[in-house]
């Protein structure tokens, strides 16, 4: 859950006015349920690649839909 909570972090400055921290679960959607736009979901993998000291791939980028979906490519490549 460690990964969770500095992923959590991560996100959390990049959340727009109407989220709250409190929203990001597991199975929260980047774009659709935590309103995150694109220019700061790159900012987000670049935080996590530093935070994390791993290099992300485009596919990884593609396939960080959730958080779950974060957190399992973090593992993957921290692993």
């Amino acid at each position: 859950m460690e990964n969770f909570e500095r992923l959590k972090e991560i996100v959390t400055q990049y959340l727009p006015d109407d989220v709250d921290a409190n929203q990001i679960k597991m199975e929260s959607n980047f774009t659709q349920e935590l309103n995150i736009n694109s220019a700061n979901l790159v900012d987000i993998v670049l935080d996590v690649e530093d935070t994390f000291d791993i290099q992300l791939e485009n596919e990884d980028m593609d396939g960080m839909q959730t958080v779950s979906d974060a957190l399992k490519i973090i593992e993957n490549k921290v692993a």
